[in-house]
């Protein structure tokens, strides 16, 4: 046990640039998210903030997906976004796209938490703190982690390529490595989905009943 966490701690001190770069990116892209709400005027916030009301009055009424189809959506989605990263770090020149993905993701939070809070105030950050940030707290360093891990290894074989150093009995090991730490972090993400699927919508539930009373 020892052995493994002085292997990970090494791995983290080796490749903390890679770690930082990719948690700024995905923290830009937080900001960025937050950035596009105050900029949307006023009618495109209400056009969205009506189709937001009638999926809470939805919810009240017990007429949204059912907890299982929630999972099932939530595992699948999971699954292809993981494996698209996974596949990107073997491809030498998809780290761009992980890039983008990762920002992509940073915004995807940062307008939900910010539109939230901006249109519903502290109830606002109510909602958000019980249907966002649950499944966050674990979806968030998962996919850091995998991006890191996708471009250190897209890394490592542009400096074998450069260095013609690329050999089937040399690569099979770390690409096991990789290919095991990815099973890992998906079955992190199974977790957050069942989170998402079945915690969050009834604490989402209580904060709007307490929201429309």
């Amino acid at each position: 046990m020892y052995v493994k966490g002085s292997l990970a701690s090494q791995h983290v001190r080796e490749n903390a640039s890679i770690y930082v770069f990719v948690s700024l990116l995905f923290l830009i892209g937080i900001i960025f998210g937050a950035v596009i709400v105050n900029s949307m005027n006023p009618i495109q916030k209400h056009d969205l903030f009506f189709y937001l009301d009638r999926f809470f009055t939805e919810m009240l009424r017990e007429s949204v997906a059912s907890s299982e189809s929630l999972f099932k959506s939530s595992f699948f989605y999971h699954l292809k976004y993981l494996l698209f990263i996974f596949i990107l770090g073997l491809s030498v020149i998809g780290m761009p796209i992980i890039w983008i993905l990762l920002f992509m993701k940073g915004v995807v939070v940062g307008f939900s938490v910010g539109f939230l809070v901006n249109q519903m105030g502290w109830y606002g950050l109510l909602m958000a703190a019980a249907s966002i940030a649950p499944q966050n707290l674990i979806i968030i360093p998962v996919y850091l982690i995998a991006g890191s891990l996708a471009m250190i290894f897209s890394l490592s074989l542009i400096q074998k390529l450069v260095a013609k150093k690329i050999q089937q009995q040399s690569l099979l090991p770390a690409l096991m490595r990789y290919s095991f730490i990815f099973l890992l972090l998906f079955l992190a993400l199974n977790v957050a989905a069942l989170i998402e699927s079945f915690i969050s919508p009834d604490a989402l539930k209580n904060v709007i009943e307490m929201t429309y009373k």
